[in-house]
This record gives structure tokens, C-alpha cells and sequence, in this order.
């Protein structure tokens, strides 16, 4: 499953990194209640990925759940109370932030309810065709998925069960979700769907949503993240960035590394760098000790609230570029920010973006503090 490990400098050292961020600091010292409001925040969030079902109602192409049989690899549980005590099993490790993902969600609220029930902070991943109820659900994220954009996306998404097709898929979301600010569009770029892009991101932004850039990777082709002109799919994707700021929360270099696999100290995103792996898998005992750094305690686990899941998405690394995998890669590097002020505020910045994506967090638009207005 996991490319080869490639050789990059390893990260600065504990001590090291400290005193490195304390002398930026003091050249830069309005970055440090940014810096330290960061680093409480991530001390405080402990995450996971759940499985919540094998179950969909729709067959996207490309959809790695499917494409790499997850659906059948474990038997789903149902039992609402084991469940329960899963979710609650979880809290008392000290786990507090659910992604729950499937299959789809929305098939299945009794669950999802296990887990409000439990966890403060939750996420559902959810294809958009049925709404997720506001009532008993009002504090959870939504990341709703989009495919290529415009007709694009009906072409590789609209795909019932049985293989019929259908249109509306990504209006039938809007409608769905307007001016509901616990909703965030998760947009997978295709190099196909880039004339569809900015009237995609447009409609997101006037149905009162925000959205964050994915990669399309058409998991069981032979080359998943291929692109043929990536300078162009980049630079477009940098451009509907600047015209919708407040709606794309998808920071200009996070978009960089996510359409080009790269950083800015030289390593690609692959799986010897992807920190959200399954810290206790087996399988990653060498990747864990190899100095790079992993999500703390970060599990992915099946539908059968038992096995542990490889990492949080397909497991063949050399064809995964997922959003949330290569945001989290960058968040957790801070270390690799330390060269310069600018570079370390470029770090926080970063970070802050991530953030934001979720309704439960406190960097979420909904969160924020109005500035007052002028007295007139």
C-alpha cells in the first residue's frame, strides 16, 4: 500500500523549533497570541474517522470507499446502543472530534445522534442528495462533496445504485443547505471540470456556503492524480481564490501543495510525510518513528466499530492527494515554518484556514466577534 519513503531533512528537533519560534517571536511578537491560541487549539482536539455505514445511495466514479472495497471488507454494525458505547469508549480516551463518513451519513441519524450524543465536535461527510437535519444537529460541521463542477459533476456523481442516471445533484445540495452556516462544500478539482470551476464557486458563495478545494483522484484508473497541465489548473484555481476570498477558505498555498504535491522545504506529499494515518495500525510502525510528524492519536475505524483502518481514506498512497490529508500535513509541520517572521505568519495563517473550514470551531466565520460599526 505505501510508496517508497523519500529523503528529505528531517524536522527541527523539540528544543531546537522552541527556541527557533521564541527569537521570531521576538522580532514578531503580535504573531504570539496567534501562535499560542493555535497551539492550545490543537492540544485541545483530539481526532478520529469513523466509518458510520457501508451503506450509499449513489455510486460516484472514483469514489475510493467503493473502488477499493470497503463496503464489503467489514460486517457494519447497527446496534445503536454499542455504538454509543463505542463513541463513548472514545471520549474517555480522550478522543472529542468525530469524522463520520461512510457510505452516507444521512442514511443512518440514529447513529450520528450516538455520536452528538457523546463528542462535542462532529463531522458528517455527506454527498448532498438528502439534507442533514438542523434540529438536534445544530453544532456539527456538514462536508458536502463535489466532483468537477457544473455538469461535471452529475456525470460522476448523479449515479444511482443500480447504475441509472440522474441531474441536480449538486442544486438538489444547495437548495439543501442555503445560508446554512454548518455547511462546507468540499470541491474535488478535475482538470476537465476547469471551465466549471469559478460558476461553481460562485453559486456556493451566493447560496450563502464556503467552500475548500479537494483533487479528483479517479481511484481505480492507473493514475489516480495525473494531470496533464498543472500550471493551469493551479493558477485558475489561485485566481478563483483571490475573486471569492471570503467563500474559498482554502489558503493559496495549501492550494499550491494540494495540485502539486509539494512544500516549500522539498517533500512531496505521499506516505511517508501524510500524517493522518492510524498511529497504532501496525503497518506504520517504521513510518511513525521516521522523524516526520502523524496527527496525535489520530484512528481511522470500520463499520464494524472494531478494525482499524489503514489511514484516513484508500491506503494506496501513490494515488491519494486528499484535501484534509495534505492540509493536516502542513498544519503539523510547523517546525518546517521556523526560516523567517514571514514565514512563521505564513504557518499561521495556514493554520488558521484549516480551522475554518469547520462549524465547531472557534476560527469558523460563525464564531467570530462582528466588528463594531461606526457611530454615525
Amino acid at each position: 500500500m505505501a510508496t517508497p519513503l523519500t529523503i528529505t531533512p528531517r524536522p527541527l528537533g523539540r528544543r531546537e523549533a522552541k527556541e527557533r519560534t521564541a527569537a521570531l517571536l521576538a522580532e514578531r511578537p503580535d504573531l504570539a497570541e496567534r501562535l499560542h491560541r493555535l497551539r492550545r487549539l490543537g492540544r485541545e482536539v483530539r481526532s478520529c474517522e469513523v466509518h458510520l455505514t457501508n451503506t450509499c445511495n449513489i455510486r460516484c466514479k472514483g469514489c475510493w470507499y467503493f473502488e477499493g472495497g470497503f463496503d464489503t471488507a467489514v460486517r457494519e454494525l447497527s446496534d445503536v446502543d454499542r455504538i454509543r458505547a463505542f463513541a463513548r469508549r472514545l471520549r474517555d480516551e480522550g478522543v472529542n472530534q468525530a469524522t463520520l463518513i461512510g457510505g452516507e451519513p444521512t442514511l443512518v441519524l440514529r447513529r450520528v445522534e450516538a455520536f452528538v450524543e457523546e463528542l462535542p465536535y462532529i463531522t458528517i461527510s455527506t454527498n448532498g442528495l438528502r439534507p442533514m437535519p438542523v434540529q438536534g444537529f445544530e453544532h456539527i460541521a456538514v462536508a458536502v462533496s463535489i466532483f468537477g463542477g457544473g455538469p461535471l459533476d452529475d456525470d460522476l456523481r448523479a449515479i444511482r445504485v443500480n447504475g441509472s442516471k440522474f441531474t441536480g445533484l449538486f442544486d438538489t445540495a444547495l437548495s439543501h443547505y442555503r445560508d446554512d452556516p454548518r455547511v462546507l462544500f468540499i470541491f474535488a478539482l478535475s482538470e476537465d471540470g476547469l471551465p466549471y470551476l469559478e460558476p461553481t464557486v460562485r453559486k456556493i458563495a451566493e447560496n450563502g456556503n464556503i467552500v475548500t478545494f479537494n483533487f479528483y483522484s479517479e481511484h481505480g484508473s492507473d493514475n489516480p492524480i495525473r494531470i496533464e497541465n498543472e500550471r493551469r489548473v493551479l493558477e485558475e484555481a489561485l485566481r478563483v481564490k483571490e475573486a471569492y476570498p471570503e467563500a474559498v477558505v482554502s489558503h493559496p498555498y495549501f492550494i499550491r501543495s494540494l495540485i502539486t504535491g509539494t512544500s516549500h522545504w522539498g517533500a512531496r506529499f505521499g506516505y511517508d510525510v501524510c500524517p493522518s494515518l492510524s498511529v497504532d495500525h501496525p503497518d506504520h510502525e517504521e513510518r511513525v518513528a521516521n522523524g516526520n510528524p502523524v496527527i496525535p492519536g489520530f484512528a481511522a475505524w470500520g463499520a464494524d466499530y472494531e478494525t482499524l483502518q489503514f489511514c484516513c481514506t484508500s491506503g494506496e498512497c501513490g494515488g491519494c492527494r486528499d484535501s484534509q490529508a495534505v492540509y493536516s500535513w502542513l498544519v503539523v509541520s510547523a517546525s518546517r515554518f521556523l526560516d523567517s517572521a514571514a514565514r512563521l505568519e505564513e504557518w499561521v495563517d495556514i493554520a488558521e484556514s484549516y480551522w475554518r473550514q469547520w462549524h465547531w470551531s472557534p476560527y469558523h466565520a460563525s464564531k467570530l466577534t462582528p466588528r463594531p460599526t461606526p457611530s454615525s
